[in-house]
């Protein structure tokens, strides 16, 4: 059985090959585009990963995509109706969906006619859409070597999950809790390391590597924009921040992924000049 696994239209696109069960390959787009974080279709990652493994993508059974259109929607529809976000989130999400829910006919339109070409065939392979979180769980716990483990993904967003706990047992991996958009300690990273001066997209690794010869001077005015809640799970202070109101620029289409400013005024008060 062959498995091609991708991140698409994301930051850090890419791809990876599991034949009978083993990893054959695997590759980001950026190595190839020399375009740090590329977001888009991993072209040229599938196709490494392809020749790798000395076939073509009419051999292909399954493929799998790391997003999952229709995850979380009532909750997505429940924010909605109370908040009433900007046009432009909306156009954000449906865009999105519409990417995820297109990828066969996306690959079809890039590989169809080499394939009926070269091998008189198409596209055959079933496509599954996981779940964005499940896919963070998955990568870590199933080949842990663990029989059964505690699980957490923390990041931005995906599927408009922000934070997922899961257990896993055996092959079983589940979650049991999820923290839902517009609260994420992804974006409170995001936000702080561009208040601190690194504007690009993926420059937090930059401000972890720095924070270990820092010291805690603002931890306290920091305890009133992250607030940490009895169960252990948190919410955002959102006067601090704008990415849920929406004019927030996100571009990951075929580049290197942009996101415009996610603090507000109430932060430069709270912190002083952003740095």
């Amino acid at each position: 059985m062959n498995i091609l696994g991708l991140n698409a239209y994301h930051g850090d696109s890419a791809a990876c090959l599991f034949v009978d069960g083993k990893l054959v390959a695997a590759a980001e787009e950026e190595r190839f585009r020399r375009i740090k974080h590329w977001a888009g279709l991993p072209t040229n990652a599938i196709n490494y990963v392809l020749e790798e493994g000395k076939l073509s993508l009419g051999d292909v059974d399954h493929i799998a995509i790391n997003h999952k259109p229709g995850a979380n929607n009532l909750r997505w529809l429940g924010f909605a109706l109370t908040h009433w976000p900007h046009p432009q989130l909306m156009a954000h999400k449906i865009k999105n969906i519409r990417s995820a829910a297109s990828i066969k006919e996306a690959l079809e339109a890039t590989y169809g006619s080499e394939l009926r070409a070269r091998f008189g065939t198409t596209i055959k392979a079933e496509v599954h859409q996981v779940e964005h979180h499940l896919a963070h769980l998955a990568s870590a716990y199933l080949v842990s070597g663990f029989d059964e483990a505690a699980c957490i993904s923390i990041d931005g967003f995906g599927d408009f999950a922000s934070t997922a706990f899961g257990s896993g047992q055996g092959s079983d991996l589940k979650i049991g809790n999820r923290v839902y958009f517009p609260h994420s300690l992804g974006i409170f990273y995001s936000a702080l390391t561009q208040f601190l001066g690194f504007p690009q997209y993926g420059d937090e690794y930059k401000v972890m590597g720095l924070a270990p010869y820092g010291e805690p001077n603002f931890l306290q005015p920091l305890r009133e924009v992250v607030r940490i809640k009895p169960d252990g799970s948190f919410r955002l202070n959102l006067k601090f921040f704008r990415h849920h109101i929406g004019n927030v620029s996100y571009i990951w289409q075929d580049c290197a992924p942009e996101v415009g400013t996610l603090y507000r005024r109430a932060l430069v008060d709270l912190l002083g000049p952003p740095r």
